[in-house]
């Protein structure tokens, strides 16, 4: 127990709790040290850095903090790689959600207002042309040799030229056309000020995923039956030109009669014609030699 005459026993605390005894109804006042206080506290009145008082210290992660809250973005020019990099940033669910979209039309439902959301990408596009040039070039050489298969007066060669070939017809398709009708519906709207717009982003994914069904058709292609064949492009052109004129009818359908014919046909005739050249180009029946030719290299008369 401490003495009376102990330097470090506080006396002034005992004639503190005397006083609180004697008068119960005595309001005290705690006074705090800025060291002893919660680090959270600290934060929110700004006492350490990263709480409200460091906004000074890093103010471009206080705009991107607002930015961010606020639902803007920056924008950025066209021909920067951040403007490109936003339609890479799709989820897996989108992507197939737009894939099923492109293969199973429903009606009622535009591919553009339901699937797309005003949020295209480029990433399911990309590889589902990518996949198609393969699927097409690698089909194509495995259809030449079954149809041949068992012959004796023929020499099975590889293209490899039908890749260059496949991947200039698709892309071309996939881009040049959706190009082509951006820059007229963008005329016609600026014309008729009640048409519905489309972004050249929107088109461009809509084409990218109407040749998504083509990827089954083509590997249907490698059976060597031209009923098989021919069978499942009229099932493939009535699956992809159904999407696309339920797209882009809303974009024409208050413009001018010849002017809503002349779209919707260009848009049939152009798929019509990307699906039956990839048929007849890369799936045409090779031309088998006779033995006299394969013997001596010169024609049989």
């Amino acid at each position: 127990m401490a003495s009376a005459d102990d330097p470090f026993h506080f006396k002034e605390f005992e004639e503190a709790g005397n006083l609180l005894e004697a008068n119960r109804d005595a309001t005290t006042i705690s006074i705090e040290d800025d060291d002893v206080k919660p680090e959270k506290q600290k934060k929110a009145e700004g006492l350490i850095p990263g709480g409200g008082g460091g906004d000074d210290e890093d103010p471009l992660g206080y705009e991107d903090k607002s930015e961010l809250l606020s639902g803007q973005k920056k924008s950025v020019p066209f021909w920067s790689f951040e403007y490109y990099q936003q339609f890479f940033d799709v989820e897996t669910h989108h992507v197939k959600e737009r894939i099923i979209g492109s293969m199973l039309p429903w009606p009622g439902k535009n591919f553009i207002q339901f699937y797309l959301r005003r949020n295209p990408d480029l990433y399911g596009p990309f590889w589902i042309c990518t996949t198609l040039v393969f699927a097409v070039a690698i089909s194509g050489n495995l259809s030449n040799v079954l149809v041949t298969f068992g012959h004796t007066n023929f020499k099975y060669s590889p293209e490899f030229r039908q890749v260059t070939i496949a991947a200039t017809a698709i892309f071309s398709y996939a881009w040049l056309v959706p190009l082509a009708l951006w820059g007229f519906l963008l005329w016609r709207s600026n014309k008729i000020m009640n048409l519905v717009s489309y972004s050249f982003m929107e088109i461009l994914c809509v084409y990218g995923y109407s040749l998504s069904i083509w990827i089954p058709t083509v590997i249907l292609w490698n059976f060597p039956f031209e009923w098989m064949r021919w069978s499942s492009i009229v099932v493939a052109l009535c699956l992809s030109g159904s999407v696309l004129l339920r797209t882009f009818w809303p974009a024409v359908r208050d413009d001018h009669p010849k002017v809503i014919i002349a779209v919707m046909s260009a848009i049939l005739v152009l798929n019509v014609l990307f699906a039956v050249g990839c048929k007849v180009y890369f799936f045409s029946k090779p031309q088998l030699q006779n033995n006299s030719t394969a013997a001596t290299g010169m024609p049989k008369t």
